[in-house]
């Protein structure tokens, strides 16, 4: 008989085998539904083998469900990212799944010419009506009366005497067939030999790993673009995936890639309305989807021939996802394009000091971009020492900044004041006693947002309006806010330049698509003079008209236990000061500061990136931590802190003995309480040729995690909260 393991979308370390039904024809990928003790659930095909002489009684396959299935390509790059990330396998593909159960498209209403019939009175507005709509063409109601210039009325009396039919038509896939030659760049030589390298690279048809390395402004974008026309040119049906790190930087993508290829790309991220991500999702089944914009998720697409992977600004921590299933996308892009005899292109101004070693010791091809294109050049960085110039009591720019402030908007030019802090302040606590705002069951400290005059937890999305007294003492009016947001910000700006037009861009303020187009938009356009934002507008947005950036709290991302902390803030600070002077001005960036004696910032003032990564892979490598060692997290979490106590030490007590491998706790987590949950942590160190996965498996493998026990594995974590 022949049997198939299935997959499962549940927490189950394994595939299970049914019995395939006699005559039935089935294949690697296809969808099926298989009893599960009482119920009848959706499975994925992972095998299907001829056995003979089995002992076992297995249970037959239910049914086996009508839709595209997904490429054996595909499968193989799940099952390797389920051992790679300790995934239970069926929850992985979940992950490629998904897409395809949202609802299709509703028909629209449409309306068409009817053959052979005409009105029976040719009014000139009727007339007009007909002349419109043409023979062939279907439009709505509502506008084919807008294009012909009369009434709802006129059309609707042609409706009903047959002149014209109504039709239900599926709206089209949100994406174009992509002209190689439709608009091509022009490349200065710089641009076009970089493009020639990743087009040599594809050519081979192997797997091509490739650091494409450029300052801000390089021209990185219209370089990969070229490689993919090229590659469109050579193979048509050879399909193109772009990840980014902010859905917010998926619009100006798309309208670039319109301009290149002359039309849209698919696009897939978590704010796609569900019937176009079903589209699209089929669009990529199929292979009409030639070309892919999406956040880190669209790498689990169902591709058919995937040629290019890009993973724009490579070294953005929004690459890591650590809700649910826990995963890089940047390492899977690679993986995935190794499996698939792919070129991935890893790009970025600040690459991750893993990507850097690579490159170094040649796993990767290196491909650089030193200067900007036109006579655009790097912005001059200063540093302002508060020590020496504070801001006024009560007030967060300094006099530098707001000096230079003046002379820019004077010059009629913009500025951009940068704070990677949402909200109005991050800490709301009561002077009578000290009570510290935090969200119910959690150690996570409630943020201000006066423009909607509540307190959030950004961890849990707990939010409450502002109370009027303290929750703890009940002390009237004594709740202070602590410390600058975005908002605050804006504020203190609005006070002292009146008359500035003045935004926030910030993912509160522009929580979609849309909106974030629009004040882009605006921005570019020179509608706005002073942008205050946090990294929503640090990186891949071309203002031309700002020429000064103003950094409020550079010292923001030094603090805490992070290992890459030195590292994230040389990188956003090095993207944020990168908006200024992108265009034929000249461009500075203020960096308020008061450790500007740091590493980090004496770095930036020097633009000096070699240096700095020099720096900090020394340290790295004397500790033995990534990219020189590895790190895996283990955390527990329970609402019961007995329960946790017990199992933590039970898991302490089965640690696995092995050579250059150590494990550090369990300890409290940094945020020892979130949603009522205590957690506990395990971090475990090994030396980079160690296989950890093996290492995670053995020790799981002796422990029996109790239902009130929830384990999460982070291989290369990237946070540590």
């Amino acid at each position: 008989m022949k049997v198939a393991s299935i997959l499962l979308p549940l927490p189950l370390s394994e595939a299970f085998d049914y019995q395939v039904p006699e005559g039935w024809n089935l294949g690697v990928g296809d969808h099926v539904v298989v009893p599960l003790g009482p119920r009848q659930i959706r499975g994925l095909v992972q095998e299907v083998r001829d056995v003979t002489g089995s002992n076992r009684r297995l249970r037959p396959i239910t049914e086996r469900v009508e839709a595209a299935s997904v490429p054996e390509s595909a499968m193989v790059f799940l099952d390797w990212a389920a051992r790679w990330t300790l995934t239970p396998p069926g929850e992985m593909a979940f992950l490629v799944t998904r897409g395809l159960w949202s609802p299709l498209p509703r028909p629209e209403q449409r309306l068409r010419r009817a053959e052979g019939r005409e009105p029976a009175r040719a009014t000139v507005a009727r007339q007009k009506v007909l002349t419109t709509l043409g023979e062939d063409e279907a439009a709505s109601m509502a506008d084919l009366a807008r294009a012909a210039g009369v009434s709802a009325g006129v059309v609707k009396a042609l409706v009903d005497e047959g002149v014209l039919d109504r039709v239900e038509i599926v709206p089209p896939p949100p994406f174009g067939r992509p002209d190689p030659d439709f608009g091509p760049a022009q490349l200065n030589p710089g641009q076009a030999a970089a493009a020639r390298r990743l087009e040599a690279a594809m050519d081979r048809g192997n797997f091509a790993p490739i650091l494409l390395d450029g300052v801000t402004g390089s021209g990185k974008t219209e370089v990969y673009l070229e490689a993919a026309g090229h590659l469109l040119r050579q193979e048509p049906e050879a399909q193109v995936l772009i990840l980014l790190p902010e859905i917010a930087l998926t619009q100006a993508l798309i309208r670039r890639i319109a301009d290149r290829f002359g039309a849209e790309p698919a696009e897939w991220h978590s704010n796609v309305p569900a019937p176009q991500r079903r589209q699209v999702w089929e669009g990529v089944r199929s292979g009409e989807a030639r070309i892919v914009v999406g956040a880190r998720s669209a790498l689990f697409l169902p591709f058919r021939s995937l040629r290019l992977i890009v993973v724009d600004e490579e070294h953005d921590g929004s690459f890591k996802q650590e809700q649910g299933i826990v995963y890089h996308a940047r390492d899977l892009a690679v993986a995935r394009a190794r499996l698939e005899a792919a070129t991935v292109v890893l790009t970025s101004a600040t690459p991750s000091l893993e990507t850097l070693t690579n490159a170094e010791t040649g796993r990767y091809d290196w491909v650089r971009l030193a200067a900007r294109h036109g006579a655009a050049v790097l912005p001059d960085i200063d540093l302002i020492d508060l020590r020496a110039t504070p801001a006024d009591k009560g007030r967060w720019l300094s006099p530098p900044l707001v000096e230079a402030m003046v002379e820019t908007l004077a010059r009629g030019e913009q500025s951009l004041l940068f704070l990677n802090r949402r909200g109005y302040a991050p800490v709301v606590l009561c002077r009578a006693c000290g009570e510290r705002m935090t969200a119910p069951d959690s150690d996570s400290w409630l943020v201000e947002h006066r423009y909607t005059g509540r307190l959030v937890c950004h961890l849990t999305g707990f939010s409450m309006p502002r109370p009027d007294h303290c929750p703890a003492c009940g002390a009237p009016d004594s709740l202070v806010s602590i410390g600058p947001g975005v908002e605050r910000i804006a504020e203190e700006a609005a006070e002292r330049f009146p008359g500035a037009r003045i935004e926030v861009f910030s993912s509160d303020t522009v929580p979609d698509a849309a909106s974030a187009r629009e004040l882009v938009r605006r921005m570019a356009e020179g509608e706005i003079d002073i942008l205050v934002a946090t990294q929503a507008a640090a990186k891949g947005h071309n203002f031309p008209n700002l020429t000064l950036v103003g950094v409020v709290d550079a010292d923001l991302g030094l603090k805490g236990g992070d290992l890459r902390a030195a590292e994230r803030t040389f990188q956003l600070l090095i993207q944020a000061a990168g908006r200024a002077g992108r265009a034929d001005r000249p461009g500075r960036a203020l960096l308020q500061t008061w450790l500007p004696e740091h590493p980090v910032m004496q770095a930036l003032r020097a633009m000096d990136r070699d240096a700095f990564t020099q720096a900090e892979g020394e340290g790295r490598q004397a500790m033995g931590l990534p990219p020189y060692g590895r790190l895996a997290a283990l955390i527990v979490s329970s609402e019961d802190p007995q329960a946790l106590d017990r199992f933590a030490l039970d898991m302490a007590a089965r640690i696995p003995s092995a050579e250059r491998v150590e494990v550090y706790g369990p300890a409290d987590a940094p945020l020892a309480l979130v949603r009522g949950r205590r957690r506990k942590r395990f971090l475990v160190r090994a030396d980079r040729d160690v296989d950890v996965q093996a290492y995670l498996r053995a020790w799981l493998a002796e422990l029996k995690v109790p239902g009130s026990i929830r384990l999460t594995i982070d291989v290369d974590p990237y946070s540590f909260l």
